[in-house]
Order: structure tokens, then sequence, then C-alpha cells
């Protein structure tokens, strides 16, 4: 299977300028040919940090039927890939209900799933409901049994449940899923001139952090590999700066491996083909 994260850096409310700086990026990326998978950050193309439901409500989109999902219908043709991707979603029936959702596609341009995030930021709270769903976990087109997030799903609770809960985690290992995805607006706490000093470089804390969210797929130690992809933003917004970090990686027996993994001010498209050798391994499995 081959997966591509495009990560970038959206500027918030620049819906057009966001969809052709992506479309940029792909053209000048070498996309294979039999691409499976395409994946986008959070809220791609409207940016991230609105404070309220009033900032955000001009960029909000009907479920499955805006600007986002007609441009991943026409990508997921092009490439005759499945594509998923980030964005803010109002419900076209009473009573209007707003979340923070993606929304995933077929290469034929069905569309397959549409989640809404469940465990939600302070700053999704300003403007966002819950999914009703506990995450998604389930058969996904041509991509087979797959666990879906975004953000900050991954970690406890409104940070209030025990750490070693691990909800996402154990949801996507109860469910025996091989494939784990997480769309990301993941915040650091690098100042933007930190940020840009060595910007093809990881923020080794952040992918540090993520790792231990899936620590119960190391504790099982399957001889089934599990790839998680980790498809994160980069950039600043107001005050808030981005990781970047887009990650792919596989745990198997034990044993943790990086494919790849991109800077943390990188405006790039990873490709990776996940029957290829990781090119790090972060924790020797059995």
């Amino acid at each position: 299977m081959k997966i591509a994260c495009l990560q970038f850096a959206p500027e918030m409310g620049k819906v057009q300028e966001n969809i052709r700086k992506a479309d940029d990026i792909l053209r000048k990326t070498v996309i294979p040919q039999n691409l499976d998978w395409l994946v986008l950050p959070e809220l791609a193309f409207t940016g991230y940090n609105f404070q309220s439901l009033k900032e955000i409500s001009p960029y909000l989109e009907p479920t499955t039927s805006g600007i986002t999902t007609q441009w991943a219908i026409q990508v997921a043709g092009h490439y005759k890939c499945h594509v998923t991707v980030g964005y803010p979603e109002i419900t076209t029936t009473e009573p209007k209900t707003q979340y923070n959702s993606t929304v995933t596609i077929s290469p034929n341009g069905v569309i397959l799933t549409n989640y809404r995030k469940t465990f939600l930021y302070y700053t999704d709270e300003t403007w966002s409901s819950e999914g009703p769903a506990r995450f998604f976990s389930g058969q996904l087109g041509g991509l087979g049994q797959v666990t879906l997030g975004i953000c900050m799903d991954i970690n406890p609770y409104k940070f209030t449940a025990p750490w070693e809960d691990y909800e996402f985690a154990n949801k996507a290992l109860v469910d025996g899923s091989p494939l784990v995805c997480v769309s990301m607006a993941w915040l650091c706490h690098l100042t933007p001139e930190e940020l840009m000093q060595d910007p093809t470089q990881a923020d080794l804390a952040t992918v540090t952090y993520w790792l231990e969210r899936f620590q119960p797929f190391v504790e099982i130690a399957g001889d089934t590999p599990v790839y998680v992809i980790l498809a994160n933003r980069c950039g600043v917004e107001k005050t808030v700066c981005y990781a970047g970090s887009t990650t792919i990686m596989k745990i198997e027996k034990g044993g943790v491996s990086l494919y790849e993994t991109l800077g943390k001010a990188e405006e790039k498209c990873l490709v990776v083909d996940l029957n290829d050798r990781p090119k790090f391994q972060v924790r020797s499995g059995r």
C-alpha cells in the first residue's frame, strides 16, 4: 500500500488560496500511479485557530457537500486513490450542529465516511460539538479495516481521563485495525523563530509524544504489523505554532519504526510505500 500525506501551512479563512497551495504542492510531488491513500490535516483549507462560532461560521461547510468534499472528489478521481481531508461541518438538518470532521472519498468519488471528532481540544469547544460516535473504526473501501481519528482524539479525554486509558489506541487494538490514521492540527511549544531553525528537522518532542500514545500496540506485540499515519499541518496562526513532523510508523512484535518524518516547518507531500523497509528504528521488538 502506498500512502501520501500533504503537510502544509494553511492561513485562516483563506480557503481558495489554501486549496491552490495544496494543489501546487501535489503538482510538484512525484505521485505514484498506484497511490492508495492521500491524507490531509485537520481543517485543511480553513485553518484551525478560530476562537468562536461567530468567527468560524463563514467557513462552515454542509455535511459532505462543501468545497472541501468537492476538492477531495476531484483529487480522488485524478489520482485514482482514496482521499481523507478535514473540514468544519454544519449539518443540513435542524437543529443545525457544528462538528470538526474529516470526509473520506473512494477512488471513484464515493463518500465512504464522514467522521466527527470525538475528543475536543479547547479551541474546538468554542464552536464544535463532540462527535456522537467514539472514533471511526470499520471497513473503509479498498483500504480495509481502518481506525480514524482527529488530533486530540489520541489524548486522554479532556486531559482529565487517566493517561493509561489510551482510549483511541485501545479502540483500534480491540477492533483489529491494521491501519490507523489521524488528521491533525497539532500544536507545539516552539516559538516562530525556533520553528524556522532547521525547518526540515522534525520536532522530536512531538513525535515522541505521539509514539507514547500508541503504547498499547507496543505492549501487545502482535505478529501482524500496525501502520499509523499521523498527518499534521505546519505554520503559525496568530500566536499558535504547529508542530508539522508528519509521521508514518510501523509497530510490529513490540518494535516501533518510522518510515519517514517531515520537518517541523516543511510544506511537502510525504509519499511512503508500506512494503518498503522503514528508515528509522525507534524501539527494538522481541
